[in-house]
Parts: C-alpha cells; sequence; structure tokens
C-alpha cells in the first residue's frame, strides 16, 4: 500500500432494522461510534431500497459531465458571496495550506430551496441560506436532489436510532438528533469530481492527496461509494487504478485503517458538530482521500461521489460555559475562516 495502513471492517446495519426494529442496533451503533480504540465513528447502511442504485450511479456520472463543460460554462455555477458554497467550486478550497485544484465540487442544499430563515440570518451566513445554483442543462439539479434526499431521509432514520446512545452524552438532554437534522435550514450536498492524478505522482507523495485530513463540521455526513470513471466519451466505469485509492480514517486509538464503502451501502461518519454537543464523549471522525500509485492508467481515471452533511440551524447552540455560547452559526464561520478567504 505504500504506508501503513489496515484495512477496516466497519460495522454494517440494516436498513430493513432501520427502518422496523431501531431498538435493537444499540450494540452495533455503539460499536462504530464509541470511544474504543477500534472504533472508525463510520457506520455502514447496507439492504438500502433498490432505486438507490439508480439515483447514484445517475448523479455521479453527471459529475463527470459537469466537471467536463468548459470554465466558461462552469464560471456561470460559480457563487463566490458564499464563499463558494453553493454551485461550483474549483481551486477555492484551501487544505493543507495550498489551494486544493486536484477536486472539484458542486454545492447544493437538496432538500430546501430557498432557507426560511430572517433577512439578517441570510446575510450573516450566506454559506448556508444563499439559493441553490443550478446549470440549464444536464439533469444535475433532478439527480442531486433525488440522491440527497434519499440520504437525508436514511439518515434520519439513522439519527432516531443513535438518539438513545447520544443521550447519555449530550450535555443538553433536551436536543433531539433527528430533530435536529430533520428542521435544519442548513443541510448540504455535496458532489465531487477528483481530477485524474498527474501521470508522474510519485507512491510516496503525501498520503492526503486527493483530499487532506480533515473533520467534517457536520452532526453527520452521509457516504456514496465512489464511482471511477475512464476518459471518453463517454467514460467508462473502471476498478480503483490502485488499490491504495480509497478514504482513509484515522481510528479512536489513532491507527490509519482504509474504509471500503461497498457500492449498493451508504456509510455515515460522525462530524464536530456533534463532537462539540457532547464535550468531545462522540468525537468527529479524521478522514482523508488518497490518489495511490496508478502511473499512467490513474492520470486518466476520475473519481466521483457524493456526500451529504446534516447539520443544525445556525442558532443551534451546541455549547455552553462560563465563557459564554457556542453556536453551530459560531463554530462554522470559524470553520470556513481556516479554508476560504474571509468575506468581503
Amino acid at each position: 500500500m505504500g504506508f501503513d495502513a489496515i484495512v477496516a471492517q466497519p460495522v454494517a446495519i440494516s436498513y430493513r432494522d432501520l427502518v422496523d426494529a431501531p431498538e435493537t442496533l444499540q450494540p452495533q451503533i455503539a460499536r462504530a461510534f464509541g470511544s474504543e480504540a477500534d472504533c472508525l465513528g463510520l457506520i455502514i447502511v447496507k439492504d438500502l431500497p433498490e432505486t438507490y442504485a439508480g439515483l447514484r450511479e445517475r448523479l455521479l456520472k453527471i459529475a463527470y459531465e459537469f466537471a467536463s463543460l468548459s470554465d466558461e460554462e462552469k464560471e456561470k455555477c460559480v457563487d463566490s458571496r458564499s464563499r463558494y458554497s453553493f454551485g461550483w467550486s474549483h481551486g477555492k478550497e484551501i487544505m493543507n495550506g495550498q489551494p486544493d485544484t486536484l477536486k472539484g465540487s458542486y454545492y447544493a442544499n437538496p432538500v430546501v430551496d430557498e432557507p426560511d430563515v430572517s433577512s439578517e440570518l441570510r446575510e450573516q451566513f450566506l454559506e448556508y441560506h444563499s439559493r441553490n445554483v443550478w446549470p440549464e442543462k444536464t439533469g444535475l439539479e433532478q439527480a442531486f436532489k433525488e440522491l440527497g434526499s434519499f440520504i437525508f431521509n436514511v439518515g434520519i432514520l439513522l439519527a432516531k436510532a443513535c438518539q438513545p446512545f447520544v443521550d447519555a452524552r449530550l450535555k443538553d438532554s433536551s436536543v433531539s438528533l433527528p430533530d435536529m437534522i430533520a428542521k435544519s435550514q442548513t443541510t448540504k450536498g455535496r458532489l465531487l469530481h477528483y481530477y485524474p492524478p498527474p501521470e508522474n505522482m510519485e507512491q510516496s507523495e503525501a498520503l492526503d492527496s486527493w483530499c487532506g485530513m480533515h473533520l467534517d463540521h457536520s452532526v453527520l455526513t452521509g457516504l456514496c461509494s465512489a464511482m471511477y470513471l475512464s476518459e471518453g466519451k463517454p467514460p467508462q466505469v473502471v476498478p480503483s487504478p490502485s488499490p491504495a485509492s480509497g478514504l482513509y480514517i484515522k481510528t479512536r486509538g489513532g491507527v490509519l485503517a482504509k474504509a471500503n464503502i461497498p457500492v449498493d451501502a451508504l456509510a455515515f461518519q460522525t462530524g464536530e458538530a456533534l463532537e462539540i454537543a457532547t464535550d468531545g464523549r462522540l468525537r468527529a471522525t479524521p478522514h482523508f482521500v488518497h490518489v495511490g500509485y496508478g502511473g499512467e492508467k490513474a492520470s486518466k481515471t476520475s473519481r466521483e461521489t457524493f456526500a451529504l452533511f446534516m447539520q443544525p440551524n445556525v442558532t443551534q447552540v451546541l455549547s455552553k460555559s462560563d465563557s459564554g455560547v457556542v453556536t453551530f452559526g459560531d463554530f462554522s464561520k470559524r470553520v470556513f475562516d481556516e479554508h476560504y478567504e474571509p468575506q468581503m
């Protein structure tokens, strides 16, 4: 693999159990999200409804199509006022101190087209409260909303199943995890196109070469299995160009682990907002995406995937202390300031 990492065996639960018997899932949830050294902070949901496969394939292929458009066409979907948090973004995010040019992202809220907030909150948090931006063609809007809504609904079911586990760890026992997600105006989908790496990229280059080591600032993040596409018209679905390519997680015990998400399943991992709300009792999941060394084959292969960040409203209190109150809005502003130029 070129560096020291284990291949993880993530905890998996059935979608059918989420629907019919969520109370039986507490042992699996504790193994996935607990504080034991081998916990990943990630859980797999399998046995999804048959519609999922088609929704995933359609959107991930559109990711490639959109990224292949001319810069002029893509520029029509850029929203700089939101700090590139709606519409198309490429080379705007700072990772590891450098502009991230190895991936392009398309951001939108798949469940709320226009957030129901005051004009003051809208202007204060344009990163969350701007209107969605969509291209005129490509079918992106419908595909994005349908897959995003599917993951959102599974995420709410998972949040309900997690509530007993979270209750014992929340600082504010009145907080409902499913309500925090379901009633939020800040849900954000991110469609990702990872450009083929340079042919001369060496195996020894930075581990987090495709996406820097980071924490999500959500409560929960839903993840699709990535799709690899070779260049062409149309592009062809191909295997990963390297066995080392993919998602890596640092376990609660600090061990680096490669987490494989089955094509027909979803993964959910914990974010930093949940860590703050539980005073560190439920930690966020450090992770990154690694290119892997694939030579000429890798230089002609892109990676497409989709993530859904389920998070609270900006006014949701995450932490209270003698030094003051921290809302999700306060916290997320600090995160955006780390990764983007300040708003003018």
